[in-house]
């Protein structure tokens, strides 16, 4: 005779401390819970409204400079650090963490144009419209003290002089060698006075310059004759060349997927590319309504921040048309430069008002020490809001923002005037013999042409 018993053991439902609560157990058949999905929207849209109500992006300010700060770097080796450069060539490295400046490299006579460390977080590299190239030794400085300002200028360990202004800089991911960008590009070693390589093509003058991260010998770069353009070091000429109908002020790579790179360009728009396909973008990123002056991806890849003349910082999903955050002070002016900090946890801007700003790259996330419940809490919540996004009062709550009102005038006109652009060609098309007039999608109009 077989008898059945029931079996448990006391670790299943044992409270671990006193203060714990007791585990409850529940039958997840679909027949016993009727009202599942009910539930779960109504807590998908009070999860919407809390992300609202706890949305405080702004973390703080970094004053110190007394000009417009041009350019950022950050130490891949050192997480709370972050180097800026102003118009009146003064440098200065900051700590995150207590928001105050830990060390200053005087030396340029002009604006402070690029920012670059080395790989190994032992070289900071700028240059500027004095026509130099100065190279710092930070091994030192990234942990010196930020109580003795006085004594924390650092002196530079090279200085090159060359016959051309510098409009920005990069060093490789993977070697010694570092690329600045003016009236040609250059390229240089650490040890060596002179350009080791130099490339032209066209007679404009180079303004962004970033290195592939996933092939070090491979850069692109943009110009002001509208021009994008890829390198290989490993060749004598360049390699690919795209024309845009608009000037790009910025570029930057997918650190995880390193054949895509995205383009911040004058006409309010951003362009993702693929390297190996430039006769049509594969990504076209609106909401700014004025020219984007530069870009940079997360570390993960999934996500990039961009600043803009409109004076607002927004972040884009890699693969998303319009941004999901959006991010502005009263007082924050022209942002001409952004940061994602290492860990992808923070973002940092700096503007035409000598501030740099910290902001949260999720607006409501929870700062400080998150216990495991909370944080299985939160996970839970973000999932049911997903899973009920596309419903319309659930979209409609976590689209919505708040902005600023010459940025909001801004964008009813323009998408006033793309609507009136839309109608006009219908209408043209409409009036016209079947097939005579062919609609280019924006991926593609943008584009004049594509030189190899």
């Amino acid at each position: 005779m077989k008898v059945k018993v029931i079996s448990r053991s006391t670790d299943e439902f044992t409270r671990e401390r006193s203060q714990d609560l007791q585990r409850v157990f529940r039958n997840f058949d679909p027949s016993l819970r009727s009202q599942e999905r009910a539930v779960e929207y109504v807590r998908a849209l009070n999860a919407a409204k809390l992300d609202k109500i706890f949305a405080r992006p702004f973390i703080g300010a970094m004053d110190g400079h007394r000009d417009s700060i041009k350019c950022m770097a950050k130490n891949p080796n050192y997480l709370k650090a972050i180097f800026s450069g102003s118009d009146d060539g003064d440098i200065r490295l900051w700590d995150i963490a207590s928001r105050r400046t830990v060390c200053q490299f005087p030396g340029h006579q002009g604006a402070v144009q690029g920012l670059t460390v080395s790989t190994d977080g032992s070289i900071l590299v700028s240059c500027g419209s004095d026509s130099t190239v100065r190279l710092w030794n930070i091994s030192d400085a990234n942990h010196a003290d930020s109580d003795n300002l006085s004594d924390n200028s650092a002196k530079p360990q090279a200085v090159y002089v060359w016959k051309n202004a510098f409009r920005a800089v990069d060093h490789q991911w993977d070697g010694d060698l570092f690329a600045t960008a003016g009236a040609q590009v250059d390229i240089w070693n650490h040890n060596r006075s002179q350009p080791v390589n130099t490339f032209d093509w066209g007679a404009d003058t180079t303004i962004s310059i970033r290195f592939n991260p996933g092939e070090p010998n491979i850069l692109a770069t943009s110009a002001n004759d509208r021009s994008i353009t890829l390198y290989d070091l490993r060749m004598s000429s360049p390699a690919r060349k795209v024309i845009m109908r608009t000037k790009t002020n910025s570029i930057a790579w997918n650190p995880m997927e390193p054949m895509n790179f995205t383009a911040a360009n004058e006409d309010c728009n951003c362009y993702s590319y693929d390297a190996r396909k430039l006769e049509e973008a594969k990504c076209v990123h609106k909401d700014h309504v004025s020219a984007v002056m530069d870009i940079d991806f997360s570390p993960t890849g999934r996500e990039f921040v961009t600043g803009s003349y409109d004076r607002t910082v927004r972040i884009f999903q890699y693969n998303g048309g319009h941004s999901r955050e959006i991010y502005h002070t009263k007082r924050m002016q022209r942002v001409f430069c952004v940061k994602y900090s290492c860990d992808a946890s923070y973002v940092i801007s700096g503007s035409d008002d000598t501030n740099l700003r910290v902001w949260k790259a999720k607006a409501s996330e929870q700062l400080g020490v998150v216990l495991p419940r909370e944080r299985k809490k939160h996970e839970y919540l973000e999932a049911v809001k997903n899973r009920y996004k596309h419903l319309p009062e659930v979209k409609r709550i976590v689209r919505h923002r708040h902005l600023p009102r010459p940025v909001y005038k801004a964008a009813n006109l323009r998408r006033t005037m793309i609507e009136a652009e839309r109608r006009k060609e219908q209408r043209r098309k409409a009036h016209s013999a079947p097939g005579s007039i062919v609609t280019e999608p924006v991926r593609k109009r943008r584009i004049i042409k594509e030189v190899e």
